[in-house]
């Protein structure tokens, strides 16, 4: 079966390529038939509006993608598939102490979420994305020391980080990119891109790290590099990002450390509108299932693979073919965006949205279903290509969400909503790991796959016929 795990990289990387070449190619066409077209330009001229600059355009895609490779790099994909062989195989900690370890992770980013968020609308995202590269690579340094209390220490600040990280980085992109009137179709682009980048980067990642670990006999090592690119993210935010603000924030002098007047709005925002429910519900299930489905993918394809354990699964080259179809997720969603019929005249960003709508809904769908044909079938060959299915999900359900959280949330309180939908992602992820995932993981594939149909029910009932009419005029970017 080796040799089928390198035939499908080889087609994937084939497929993918292919793919990159023809985005290319029609978007050269693209930008070739929008420079000839001066019709807008004229209008919204003439309606006492600013067209956007080409440069700005590019110097925010190249501010914020050049940021986002090197902390995925050194957030996640560098060290990432070697938390749990660090602490199992290395250091010799039994099974349930990884698993305590892995839970207090996730209960620090649950409990701290609401708070992050806060603080990134009140300090400012750029001052926390600085904490971020701090607090990670402080983690990084902790998990080098195999002494429990440090490693705990290690497992609280990484929580707090990855809060962060899934805050307030979107967060100061939408506001940069509001405060440019930037175009939704142009942000849009920018989403789809970092997806694509975040493929490459988790690819050429997993490469380094093993040539680290075989090079260094340690299973430390990518950790060490992983605080390094840290550092390297710490001066670049610093050097070329400016500071952004949610309403009200930047203002010294309050009263109220923990915000907890601005956590009470951001609540009752979110309880009194059924879309921001809905994008909520998503984002748990969604999430959650793709946290579980990290733990679940390797017992499931060694227990239909009829040459395990005497033949070892080449897990680099499978890891490197669900990076690649994440990577293919974010072409199609690039192609579907980018050459989708322009909105009638007169209307905003409402087609952009309604479309968004759809593609979330259909994201989870074939996602359930994916998992679903994953716990059905006892093929090795079919598991694997469910899994690269739902991978594919991935890479399409990041930027979807990216540009509807963006353009349905109000700048006021942005990264505290998006904070705060992490608080029962992380509740449902603990859950999950106490009761056992990798003794239950048809169940808890199963269970994913309900949820995620019901997030698919729930955005095409809900979000689909109305969010036309619930789109922010503040956190709309304008129309294209």
């Amino acid at each position: 079966m080796v040799a089928f795990y390198e035939l499908q990289l080889i087609l994937l990387v084939s497929s993918c390529l292919v793919f990159l070449l023809l985005e290319r190619h029609a978007s050269s066409r693209k930008r070739a038939k929008e420079a000839s077209a001066k019709d807008y330009h004229a209008e919204h001229l003439e309606k006492g509006g600013n067209t956007v600059p080409v440069n700005a355009l590019a110097n925010l895609t190249q501010q914020y993608l050049v940021v986002y490779a090197i902390v995925m790099a050194g957030a996640d994909w560098l060290q990432g598939p070697y938390v749990y062989s660090l602490y199992r195989e290395q250091y010799e900690m039994p099974e349930r102490m990884v698993a305590v370890l892995f839970v207090t992770g996730f209960m620090s980013a649950g409990l701290t979420a609401p708070l992050i968020g806060v603080w990134a609308d009140q300090h400012g995202r750029k001052k926390l994305c600085l904490v971020f590269c701090i607090t990670y690579t402080f983690a990084c340094l902790c998990i080098n020391v195999p002494y429990l209390p440090i490693l705990f220490l290690g497992r609280l600040t990484a929580g707090v980080s990855t809060s962060i990280l899934y805050s307030a980085f979107e967060s100061w992109l939408v506001s940069a990119a509001n405060s440019l009137t930037i175009p939704s179709a142009d942000l849009s682009a920018i989403f789809g891109r970092a997806t694509l980048v975040n493929g490459f980067v988790a690819t050429g990642a997993g490469v380094i790290s093993n040539q680290l670990v075989s090079c260094t006999k340690s299973f430390a090592s990518p950790f060490i590099a992983s605080g390094g690119l840290l550092v390297l993210a710490y001066f670049v935010i610093k050097a070329r990002w400016t500071e952004n603000y949610g309403g009200g924030g930047g203002i010294l002098g309050s009263v109220d450390p923990f915000q907890l007047k601005r956590l009470g709005q951001a609540w009752k925002i979110v309880r009194n509108d059924p879309i921001l429910l809905a994008i909520g519900l998503t984002q748990t299930c969604f999430e959650g299932s793709m946290y579980l489905f990290v733990f679940v993918w390797v017992p499931s394809l060694q227990e239909a693979s009829l040459s395990f354990p005497s033949v070892a699964l080449p897990l680099g080259y499978i890891f490197s073919s669900f990076m690649i179809s994440m990577m293919l997720g974010s072409l199609l969603y690039t192609a579907i965006t980018s050459y989708m019929p322009p909105p009638p005249l007169g209307s905003h960003t409402e087609s952009s949205l309604t479309l968004h709508a759809k593609l979330s809904s259909l994201v989870c769908a074939v996602s359930a279903l994916a998992l679903v044909v994953s716990t059905r079938s006892e093929s090795e060959r079919v598991r694997f290509w469910a899994f690269c299915a739902f991978e594919a999900c991935v890479g399409m359900y990041y930027p979807v969400q990216g540009m509807l959280r963006g353009s349905l949330i109000a700048n006021e309180h942005r990264a505290t909503l998006s904070a705060l939908f992490r608080v029962p992602l992380n509740v449902f992820v603990v859950v999950s790991l106490m009761t056992g995932v990798s003794s239950a993981r048809n169940a808890v594939l199963s269970a994913s796959a309900l949820m995620l149909a019901v997030s698919a029910l729930t955005t095409g009932f809900v979000v689909v016929p109305r969010v036309d009419d619930a789109a922010n005029p503040e956190a709309n970017v304008r129309p294209e």
